[in-house]
């Protein structure tokens, strides 16, 4: 499951996707970010609090294997993906808010994830532990906030064909992810089936819940629906690749991975529906609204 595809070629492919979003942003984007910092510590309590709480009821409720049960535990502790990043940036959500995020939650998990880990462990009696090293926050970084820094500085430079670019990146950005499906479910055709049926039900409702609530929460604590919509894709897609390395590298046990490996097909098909929802609702309702300055 650690394949060349998920730990390289997902990778580099959504750094070249990161520059296109480096060409939609401006420094105003995320000083607007600072000037509302409701939206961030909203996001962060739904990552850090509710999710792992209701990944524990989760597990509890189907009464999953202990090892199946901590793999999702795992993932619940995980922080976002840059793949977050992608989907905000195609249903118009507030990429920079998703940058903003991102970068925060990694460095938050070198402490959140293995004392959420940890916890799991223990409870369902294991004798293992979980460190998360520094060059997997080093490699988030690398991977969202270095191309999406030079396509900003291309913007800076030359506005007017970064603005042209604009519908190019988007319409290249959703080929790209749809040959990076493909690319997963080939990748992992042999053993999908079984996977699916072990951990398939509950990997599919939390990647529902997790993306339900990264937008209703916001919104009902009065977030912009921009900022909502970051939101809810940066909480309901977590960084798969991330918890599959720590269970095969840290802890050494395949079936831990198990549920991200499932996670990750599933939640790009969820994503993907869930904001084609919200854009249609958005579009019956009208014209957005123009964010504040």
């Amino acid at each position: 499951m650690d394949s060349a595809l998920t730990t390289v070629g997902l990778p580099l492919a959504l750094g070249i996707i990161m520059l296109g979003l480096g060409l939609s942003l401006t420094p105003d984007d995320f000083r607007r970010v600072g000037r509302h910092p409701r939206a961030v510590a909203v996001a962060l309590a739904c990552q850090l609090l509710l999710l792992p709480a209701l990944c524990f009821g989760l597990v509890t409720l189907l009464d999953l294997p202990p090892l199946l049960a901590i793999g999702m535990m795992l993932l619940a502790a995980s922080p976002g993906g840059t793949s977050a990043n992608l989907y905000s940036h195609l249903f118009r959500g507030d990429v920079a808010l998703n940058v903003t995020l991102t970068a925060i939650n990694s460095i938050i998990a070198i402490v959140s994830l293995p004392v959420i880990t940890n916890l799991a462990i223990d409870y369902y009696d294991r004798g293992d532990t979980v460190d998360l090293q520094f060059s997997k926050v080093v490699e988030v970084f690398a991977v969202v906030l270095v191309p999406v820094a030079l396509g900003m500085l291309v913007r800076a430079r030359h506005e007017d064909f970064a603005r042209r670019m604009d519908r190019p990146v988007r319409t290249g950005s959703a080929v790209i992810l749809a040959v990076l499906v493909l690319g997963i479910m080939l990748d992992q055709r042999d053993s999908i089936g079984d996977y699916l049926a072990e951990v398939g039900l509950a990997a599919g409702l939390f990647c529902a819940a997790s993306l339900v609530i990264g937008y209703v929460v916001p919104r009902a604590a009065g977030v912009r629906e921009e900022q909502a919509i970051a939101s809810s894709m940066e909480i309901g897609v977590h960084n798969g690749t991330l918890a599959i390395y720590v269970a095969v590298e840290v802890l050494d046990t395949t079936e831990i991975s198990v549920p991200a490996a499932v996670y990750s097909v599933i939640m790009f098909v969820f994503a993907a529906l869930w904001g084609a929802a919200i854009s249609r609702r958005i579009r019956a309702d009208g014209p957005a609204r123009v964010p504040a300055p």
